[in-house]
């Protein structure tokens, strides 16, 4: 998937700086001047427009496999890049001096949009056809095998080509399964791998594997088929370590290392924590007084409130938020899942809430080392206590600091359901397994999009 990715960026760069040629033709021809010299004095804008749309391709989405499927979603994703460019593009015009003319951003984000989408809509046509899609056969016709099946062929379909299951299971052999054929068993794993031209083997056994089994997948493996675990092929996927599909391989879940235990990451993260928390800080109390009187004028009731919640190693601590719901929304005296359209949500709690500004007074926690910028949502006691025993390896959420901002925000946002609750936790342990500096850079900028509406899901 990597591959891929690096592909399109590749396309995309040559594409970007052919579309900068082309405005800079335009501009030569309407200003009659010579095409060369222009290129020649104005070459540094070839990496900065490049820069600037690498970035907001980036921003906006258009590096997800998952939207790249899409083409409603990469054209939309297409506009909301070129806007992006060109506000930025204007910033850089009147404050910086530049020989420049205004329009050469349209020409160049014009021709820029034309030659992506044009480029786009031929990787969709071309996606589904070997050899751009890499060829699997799952191993385990069960719940696992069954689940991976689903998300491959619901989220990644252009990217892989399923032939079917093995599986040793005789019930099922011969026949159907999420649209897909079981094959045959462990003894004919090596004859149907080179039989379909199969690159990968995806591993969706969630017991020990028997003799005969393993022979088999070492057989398929000095063939020069890659092995792939269902675990890993989902999290590659879907950005989620797939909680119920682990089975005995329980190291899969358990981040045995993770940048929380290196002292060095751990001090680089506190210094980021602090540089932002102090940043956010200051600018809560340039805009309090004006939240605050909108609160009031809005609804009844306190500012702020005041919550419970659960922190690293389990330990419980006190978060403070601006209010965004009606007074005693928890009438009842239990807590209650805060819903996606709420009717508690006042009309001043809806802009908070889409623009996260709710969260600011959470800064004063992240100055006390209680929570980090980026990190699982802290959940509240009352919560935690009911899902420990409904999900697995909910507990894990604990082993780090909990974030303002989050892996699973940007994917999941709010959780009304003991499924969205599993899902999050799948997020969450993705991040946790994965987490670097670099993660929570990109997982702010993910929030930034969501923020300006440019989520490009």
């Amino acid at each position: 998937m990597k591959e891929r990715r690096l592909f399109l960026i590749l396309v995309d760069l040559f594409l970007i700086n052919a579309a900068v040629v082309l405005a800079f033709a335009v501009w030569a021809v309407r200003g009659e001047r010579d095409l060369r010299a222009l290129l020649t004095a104005q070459a540094y804008w070839f990496v900065l427009l490049s820069l600037l749309w690498l970035l907001f391709e980036f921003l906006t989405g258009l590096y997800d496999l998952g939207i790249v499927i899409r083409l409603d979603a990469t054209a939309r994703a297409l506009i909301q890049t070129f806007a992006l460019v060109l506000v930025a593009y204007l910033l850089i015009f009147f404050s910086l001096p530049t020989e420049l003319p205004r329009g050469i951003v349209v020409y160049h984000g014009v021709a820029t949009v034309v030659l992506i989408a044009a480029w786009r809509g031929a990787y969709l046509r071309l996606a589904p056809r070997a050899p751009f899609r890499r060829r699997a056969l799952i191993v385990g016709a069960g719940y696992a095998g069954q689940t991976i099946a689903r998300t491959v062929q619901t989220r990644f379909q252009p990217h892989y080509d399923l032939v079917g299951f093995v599986d040793d299971d005789a019930s099922k052999q011969g026949g159907v399964i999420e649209g897909l054929a079981v094959l045959g068993g462990s003894a004919d794993l090596a004859r149907l791998a080179q039989q379909h031209r199969v690159a990968e083997i995806v591993l969706a056994v969630t017991r020990d594997l028997s003799d005969d089994s393993f022979r088999a997948l070492l057989d398929a493996q000095e063939l020069g088929i890659e092995i792939m675990p269902m675990p890993v092929l989902y999290e590659q996927i879907t950005g989620r370590v797939p909680v119920e599909h682990i089975g005995e391989s329980w190291y899969v879940a358990l981040p045995l290392s993770h940048a929380a235990t290196d002292g060095l990451a751990a001090a680089v993260k506190r210094g980021f924590d602090l540089v932002v928390a102090l940043l956010g800080v200051a600018i809560s109390l340039l805009l309090l007084p004006f939240v605050a009187l909108a609160i009031r004028l809005d609804s009844p009731g306190a500012v702020f409130y005041t919550q419970t919640r659960v922190g690293q190693g389990g330990r419980i601590f006190r978060v403070r938020k601006l209010r965004t719901m009606v007074a005693d929304a928890e009438r009842a005296g239990a807590a209650v899942w805060a819903s996606k359209n709420d009717p508690r949500v006042t009309r001043v709690g809806k802009v908070l809430r889409k623009l996260h500004a709710d969260e600011f007074p959470q800064f004063w926690n992240v100055l006390r080392g209680e929570m980090s910028i980026v990190g699982p949502r802290p959940e509240r006691p009352e919560f935690v206590a009911q899902l420990e025993k409904q999900i697995p390896f909910y507990r894990l959420r604990h082993a780090v600091k909990p974030g303002m901002a989050g892996w699973a925000l940007v994917h999941a946002g709010y959780v009304d359901s003991l499924e969205d609750a599993r899902a999050r936790v799948e997020y969450d342990l993705y991040y946790i397994k994965h987490q670097s500096i670099w993660l929570d850079l990109w997982i702010l900028f993910r929030t930034a999009g969501q923020v300006v509406g440019l989520r490009g899901q």
